[in-house]
């Protein structure tokens, strides 16, 4: 399922992380120039639940490649989830993308660390709790952040989800880095710095695995809410 913003070129595909709102999804494509393209995965938003068996990266990968063939796209931004996925497409299409912006990726090459899976898994075991989902939904956001409704939206998201936080948890992108050998495309990587589920060493690995990928990591543990204007602007830039 994809929403389209603006017209003209470039067109850029948006992959949003697993659980990302409605408006979450839409926030890196803010100000870009041309069309914007936001993909909408399954069991998000109005989108039908996911299949069983769904929630590999190689699936998403494939609906990915799917979309972007739809609308032309040149250029593509996947956060958490979504960045796993365009690294998963660069495994076998090295080539199908000018540039990409690879956000807050929370696996590369090797499994998750220990507290990563601990979350995903807490948040599994926490849906039929909603107190205690609650609870682990705002322990990872900013204290001085203006978040408005965004932890009920978050919640509700993630009610859907349980497969996903399961079969993510112990899933890698890329098994095989090598397969990077061949990526043409240009790729900037947003990595940050505080956050047990997005940590910084696995934005340094996803720069370190693809030729000529730029690094930015940003100290916060929430930079799509507290760094907002900056990626934005760095996106822009890289993008335009």
């Amino acid at each position: 399922m994809i929403t389209a913003h603006g017209s003209g070129s470039p067109v850029t595909l948006i992959v949003p992380g697993l659980a990302a709102t409605t408006g979450e999804a839409r926030l890196p494509a803010s100000g870009l120039p041309g069309t914007r393209v936001v993909l909408t995965l399954p069991s998000h938003g109005a989108a039908p639940d996911a299949e069983p068996g769904y929630w590999t990266y190689a699936r998403v990968a494939n609906d990915v490649l799917a979309a972007a063939a739809e609308v032309n796209a040149t250029r593509a931004i996947g956060v958490s989830l979504g960045a796993g996925a365009l690294a998963a497409v660069l495994t076998t299409r090295p080539g199908r993308f000018e540039r990409l912006a690879l956000l807050l990726p929370a696996a590369f090459a090797r499994p998750r660390q220990t507290a990563a899976v601990r979350n995903l898994l807490e948040l599994a075991e926490a849906l039929d709790d909603p107190d205690r989902l609650r609870t682990l939904v705002t322990a990872s956001l900013p204290d001085s952040a203006g978040v408005g409704t965004y932890a009920d939206d978050r919640i509700a998201a993630l009610r859907r989800l349980g497969p996903a936080l399961r079969s993510l948890s112990t899933a890698v992108p890329v098994p095989d880095v090598s397969r990077m050998a061949d990526v043409t495309a240009k790729v900037l990587v947003i990595g940050s710095t505080g956050d047990p589920a997005h940590p910084a060493e696995v934005a340094e690995e996803t720069a370190a695995g693809i030729p000529g990928a730029e690094l930015v990591v940003l100290p916060s543990r929430a930079p799509l809410i507290t760094h907002r204007a900056e990626i934005r602007g760095l996106l822009r830039s890289w993008l335009s």
